[in-house]
């Protein structure tokens, strides 16, 4: 009774801090979920990603539907991207077979701690009239160029998808935040799903109660954060996200440090 109990309580930790930062920031749930399970409750490292990449899915799923009722996901270039993206994942993971990348294994968590402090430093306050500036044939050629490069990155080091995203689609292409991270989580939700069905067919099906349990309370935290997002101001999301980022960044990393 007193393990079950545990499970729950970190699952719905693991499930609030990665279904905030997806619907907040577009960050992976597998940032969040895979440490805490691994380190609080011995999961082996495979089924934690497997169940954090299942996780994802849904948390992304209800945060790129919720993104694109407000009009804040661009579909067009978020297709084009994620193709580019999931071909150069495989790319990288073969490259990675080849190339010791053993000493990049932090870098996504220190990505999300730096990217927390620039938003809180320097918010971004594009708008959806700068953005429609930019001409369609540009923003498909950059969408698949960053694509290669986002897909290729995250095949390498394991990880890190939503927070490459996010800085590609805020600081190269130019999208306002709420774009930036309702297309991020629409294409994290195929780019999850595929590597979740790939995890469950190498490894089988994980622990069933912490598999529904992460999956349940990262649904519902992600939906309560992409709402607040969606209303909330470009400023205030700005802060909001740092913020959350920030904190995120600092708790992985002393799971990764102290464990």
């Amino acid at each position: 009774m007193i393990d079950i109990i545990v499970k729950i309580i970190v699952c719905f930790f693991a499930g609030m801090g990665a279904g905030l930062g997806t619907g907040f920031a577009g960050m992976s749930a597998a940032a969040v979920i895979s440490p805490m399970l691994i380190t609080f409750l011995g999961v082996d490292a495979y089924s934690a990603v497997g169940i954090a990449l299942a996780s994802d899915v849904l948390a992304s799923g209800v945060s790129a539907y919720t993104y694109k009722k407000e009009k804040n996901l661009d579909i067009r270039n978020g297709i084009i991207m994620m193709v580019s993206v999931l071909a150069f994942t495989m790319v990288g993971s073969y490259v990675a077979n080849l190339v010791p990348s053993n000493t990049m294994g932090g870098f996504s968590v220190l990505m999300t701690a730096f990217l927390g402090i620039k938003f809180i430093v320097k918010p971004v306050m594009t708008t959806k009239e700068a953005m429609g500036e930019v001409s369609p044939k540009k923003r498909a050629i950059q969408s698949i160029v960053m694509g290669c490069f986002v897909g290729f990155i995250c095949g390498f080091v394991g990880a890190g998808g939503g927070m490459m995203m996010l800085i590609v689609f805020t600081t190269v292409l130019g999208y306002e935040l709420k774009t930036a991270v309702g297309t991020s989580v629409f294409i994290m939700t195929f780019t999850a799903l595929t590597g979740a069905i790939s995890h469950f067919a190498l490894d089988g099906m994980p622990d069933l109660l912490l598999l529904s349990l992460c999956v349940i309370f990262t649904f519902i935290w992600a939906r309560i954060g992409a709402k607040i997002a969606n209303k909330s101001t470009p400023i205030v999301l700005n802060r909001i996200t740092g913020v959350i980022l920030l904190v995120l960044g600092i708790v992985i990393l002393s799971f990764e440090w102290f464990a």
